[in-house]
């Protein structure tokens, strides 16, 4: 027979330690209130909710957790990803912030339009973000970016520097020196954009190149930590012609954020935001002098290193999270 609903094989560990409290003697009330008490806080500040919000023709998708009396976090991911990237960050850091995830159009569960009705660009990507964050009400945020998450988040802190509290980059690049030979296919793609050269970057699209940025640069004893499932999560953006289409529109696209990089740097100089570059060493986009430069534009920027790839969340999650948790309890105070 199969076990009921009720069988105590199929209730979590919270569900066992509430229902044994409930079973205690009366004498032992107040420490059972109590362990009851704090396990419903725990278990409250680890909860993700999975929100969206209408934003002119684009649904965008965004995760949130953490009281919003607390400051607010946003994190901005990177190709080929979403916000599911940060899925395992979020529960460390949701005690003391306010985290906001959003996916941009053309990526994970945000529902946008076709080629046809929006013009997949950087601009277009941050102006959607943008509109987010007034839909919530975010007057004022420190920001996690990754990758694409870069050109995205320094959009917005150009337009409102007011509002950026602190910024975060992992392997978040602003600086021309910050890009690798890896880049060399898609410069390519902007010198001389023909429909071939656009055709042979089909090639970051394949399950193997995926599998290869998630790899590579990892040390061999953290591997293991790599799991298939958000590999497989971020193919689904290349899915059918419509989305392989849109994420060739940004490589091409691309070659905008290069052309502000000056302006970012400007942005940096002049405003001196409290920076924490922390930076997978090993990474085959974005070089470690991407993360050094940032200290020639805000010279008390923290630059930390890890022995890591393009995506140390999967295999240094605790030591990011510390380093951001360290630094965002230190600038967010003083």
């Amino acid at each position: 027979m199969s076990p009921s609903l009720s069988s105590p094989r199929l209730l979590s560990g919270t569900a066992l330690l509430l229902a044994g409290l409930a079973l205690a003697p009366v004498f032992t009330s107040f420490s059972a209130t109590t362990a009851i008490a704090e396990t419903e806080q725990t278990y409250q500040k680890a909860i993700v909710e999975y929100n969206t919000q209408q934003v002119g023709d684009v649904e965008v998708f965004y995760r949130e957790a953490g009281s919003r009396d607390n400051p607010t976090l946003l994190l901005l991911h990177g190709y080929p990803s979403s916000s599911h990237q940060f899925r395992n960050l979020i529960p460390l850091l949701a005690d003391d912030y306010h985290i906001i995830a959003p996916d941009y159009p053309g990526f994970g569960q945000t529902v946008a339009p076709s080629r046809a009705e929006y013009d997949y660009t950087f601009d277009n990507l941050a102006e959607t973000t943008r509109g987010l964050t007034d839909a919530l009400g975010l007057d004022e945020y420190a920001m996690y970016v990754f990758d694409y998450g870069s050109p995205v988040g320094f959009r917005l802190a150009t337009a409102n520097p007011e509002r950026i509290t602190a910024i975060i980059t992992q392997n978040g690049n602003a600086y021309e020196v910050g890009l690798t030979e890896g880049w060399a296919p898609i410069q390519k793609y902007w010198a001389e954009p023909t429909e071939e050269n656009r055709v042979a970057l089909l090639g970051f699209q394949a399950l193997e190149t995926t599998q290869w940025q998630y790899s590579h640069g990892t040390p061999e004893d953290r591997l293991n930590r790599i799991s298939l499932d958000p590999i497989l999560h971020d193919m689904r953006n290349f899915g059918g012609d419509e989305g392989s289409d849109i994420q060739l529109d940004l490589f091409g696209d691309y070659k905008s954020n290069v052309a502000l990089y000056p302006e970012w740097q400007a942005y940096l100089r002049d405003n001196q935001p409290p920076v924490l570059a922390v930076w997978g060493q090993n990474d085959p986009f974005f070089a470690p002098a991407g993360a050094e430069a940032f200290l020639r534009d805000v010279p008390n920027a923290d630059v930390k290193f890890i022995d890591a790839g393009h995506f140390p969340l999967e295999t240094h999650l605790t030591e990011i999270a510390s380093e951001v948790d360290a630094f965002l309890s230190r600038v967010l105070t003083d």
